[in-house]
This record gives structure tokens, sequence and C-alpha cells, in this order.
């Protein structure tokens, strides 16, 4: 089997540095290291340069089959979302421009099948490569161009490049469909909140309120220790801001393990039905207020109890009025209300967490019509998880063939692809 460095095969070209002043609202949309994830671009939360500033960038522009890869990562965090070197296909037409910190890797030699070089690059002896070449600043590892350039990759026979990347993406496909399950999922009970309870001629007979009235008590958020250290020795789950999406999505997320005191979770445990809320964060085009809903299906899946950081806190709603409680919060912040619940000019905004809850006027339906709309989300719940569980097992089986089929330790050459 033939070897060759990446420079010899594919352009390799560094995102631009925008300043953030070349940042907008509507525009030409640019991919930064967030969107890039492990075999995946996330397409959600884009910021935008004006169009002027885009045609003197078109160097920059992502094309169709682009590999994108991170060149910037947590050296301290093994989570493949930290990785320095995380790579993906780039499929989505249109114009989107590159930020800094991420590199295009597009192949020019028909020697190499793209797909395979994009699984060749995600693989953990590739990220072995970046982290030990990688530079250090402030606790992240960065990487050059001229690194990338330098790593040298087998290239097998076209056609076995095409078999290893077949095999790998039937599981990235079901992944994809189990992901597009869930969207779904989470739109029709969006969309089944809307009618039964916004659209719904009836509200106008309904009681008008607060969330303060739907809520049993609120929990603060725990950070404690990195390990058991004095009393700090209860060992949990930690849902961060940055699970938020992750939990709604149902996946298990990256929580990461910390140690509490015993008292402190007592008072802080999260249970089923419980709403955690992202009180601090926030940039100037999405709010603070990020909520996800807390399932026995998702604390199922961890081997201890669960809070929420201390930039968070949580929502213990009235019995059968979770969903209710937690598709309202979602409606209102889609609508983009907790921008006037903030506090703070610069820097990290604050949410006013107890105004909101206390003063933001809401329509409370008739109890039965809550509760029979909680089932409802119940059974949607249920299902996401249990699509969410599959895609974590399927992501496994994944990630262990890959090494296997990258070193030809199975050989494919017999296989019908």
């Amino acid at each position: 089997m033939k070897y060759k460095v990446l420079k010899d095969i594919c352009e390799i070209v560094n995102g631009y540095a925008f300043k953030s002043k070349d940042f907008t609202d509507a525009g030409i949309p640019v991919i930064k290291i967030k969107n890039v994830k492990p075999n995946k671009i996330i397409l959600d939360g884009l910021t935008y340069v004006p169009k002027e500033i885009a045609e003197k960038r078109s160097d920059y522009l992502i094309k169709v089959n682009d590999i994108l890869l991170t060149m910037t990562g947590n050296r301290a965090d093994g989570s493949p979302d930290s990785w320095v070197g995380k790579s993906a296909i780039f499929k989505d037409g249109g114009r989107y421009l590159l930020n800094q910190r991420v590199a295009i890797i597009r192949p020019k030699s028909d020697e190499v099948d793209v797909e395979y070089l994009s699984y060749y690059l995600s693989s953990w002896a590739t990220q072995l490569y970046f982290i030990k070449r990688a530079n250090s600043s402030g606790g992240q590892a960065n990487i050059s161009p001229a690194i990338v350039g330098e790593y040298e990759i087998p290239i097998p026979e076209l056609g076995i490049q095409k078999k290893i990347a077949g095999i790998l993406s039937v599981l990235d496909e079901k992944i994809r469909i189990n992901d597009k399950i869930n969207e779904n999922l989470e739109q029709q009970a969006q969309l089944l909140f809307k009618a039964w309870f916004i659209d719904n001629p009836e509200n106008r007979n309904w009681k008008r309120g607060t969330f303060a009235e739907l809520v049993i008590s609120t929990l603060n958020g725990d950070w404690g220790k990195e390990a058991p250290s004095g009393n700090n020795i209860k060992k949990v789950y930690c849902v961060r801001g940055a699970d938020i999406p992750d939990v709604k999505a149902g996946n298990k997320g990256k929580m990461p393990i910390r140690y509490i005191l015993p008292k402190n979770y007592a008072n802080k445990q999260l249970s089923d039905g419980d709403i955690v809320v992202e009180i601090s964060g926030g940039s100037p085009t999405q709010s603070t207020g990020r909520c996800t809903a807390i399932t026995q299906s998702l604390l199922d899946r961890y081997d201890s109890g669960m809070v929420c950081t201390n930039f968070c806190k949580a929502i213990k709603p009235l019995e059968g009025y979770s969903m209710f409680v937690y598709y309202y919060w979602q409606y209102l912040y889609d609508r983009k209300v907790f921008f006037s619940y903030e506090n703070g000019t610069t820097g990290i905004k604050n949410l006013d967490f107890s105004g909101f809850l206390e003063s933001e006027a809401i329509i409370i339906p008739p109890v039965d019509k809550v509760q029979k709309f909680n089932d409802y989300c119940r059974a949607i719940f249920d299902q996401v998880f249990a699509n969410g569980k599959q895609t974590e097992q399927l992501a496994t089986l994944r990630d262990t063939l890959l090494p296997k089929l990258m070193s030809s330790e199975i050989d494919v050459s017999t296989l019908d692809v």
C-alpha cells in the first residue's frame, strides 16, 4: 500500500480571520469552529457577514464535498467534540464562508476518495498525531496548515477506499435518519402545543397568569470538585448549557463528572419532569434562557445522579405540567422574548430568571387539557431518547470499526458493498 502526505494530494486552505465587527444578523453565513462536529457540520446558530465583505473573501468560500478540519481544540478534554482536528464533509449547497481556526481540506487528486479521507482524518490515530504536534496556548491545542500538510495517510486502491467509506457511511446514514426523525418528532410536539394552546380560540376564556403559578420550586446549580475532595464525595453528572442541544436532540450528552457535598445533592438533584434553564452566557444573536427537559429516559442512561451547573437553574413544575411549561418556554425563546429579560451590557449576559417567572404573562389552560398534552409529549420523548440511544450505539460501532478498516485488520476486498 502506498502512503502520501496530505499536501501532495490536497489543497489546504485556512479560514479567514473575520473581525467581530464584521458579523451581522444577516448576509452570507460563516462556518465557525463551533459548527464543526466529528463527522457532521451543524448549520444552526450561524453568524453572517455583509455581502460586500464576502465578495472580497471569495477565496474562503466552501465548496460542496470540502472536508473541514478544526485547527484548535481543548487538549485537556477527551471528548471528540473538543478535539483539535475534528473533521467532517461539507455537503450543503449554497454560499458559506470559512472562519479562522478551521481549514478546508480539498482533494486535488483522483486517487483519493473524499469520504475515505474524511473518515481517516476523524480516526483516533489522526487525532493522536495532531495532539502530539500541537502547540498549546491557554490550555488550547493548536495546529497549523504546515502540520496538517505533512500528515501521511495510507492510500489503498480506490475501490478499497470506497468500500471502507461505504461501510462507515451506512452507519452514519442511519444516525442521520435518527436525527431527522427526532427533529420531526420535536417539531410535531411544538406544532401541537401551538395549535392546542396559542392558536386555539378557546384560550380567550382561559386564565391569565405567570410561570411562577406553575412551578413548585427552583433548584440552584452546583459545580463541586473535579475529583473527590474533603466532603465533596457525591459523584454527579453536571448538565451545562453546552449540553442542552444534545439532550434536546435525544442524545446522552457529554456531561462532566463532578463531586459535590451530599447535602447539596439532596437539595439540587434533578428528577423526571424538571426543566434545566441556562441563565448565564448568550451572545448578540443567542439569548440566555435555553432550556431542556429532564426525563427518566435521560436519567436512566447515567450511572449516577444529575445536577445542573451553577450557570443554570432548574424548574420543578406542578405534577402533569412539565411538558406544557417546557414547550411554552421554548415557544417564547424562539420568539426572542428572553432578550428583554437579560442583565448586563457587556461580556456575559445573565437572565433575570425570577423576573421572567413572576412577570411574563402566559395563558393557563384547564388542567385536563394540559395533562393530555403532557402524556402525548412523554411518549414523544421516550421515542426520541430510544432513537438517541440507538444512535449512540451506532456511533460506537462506527468508531470501533474505523481503525480496524483503516489498518486493513478487517479485509474488505471480498465484501460486496
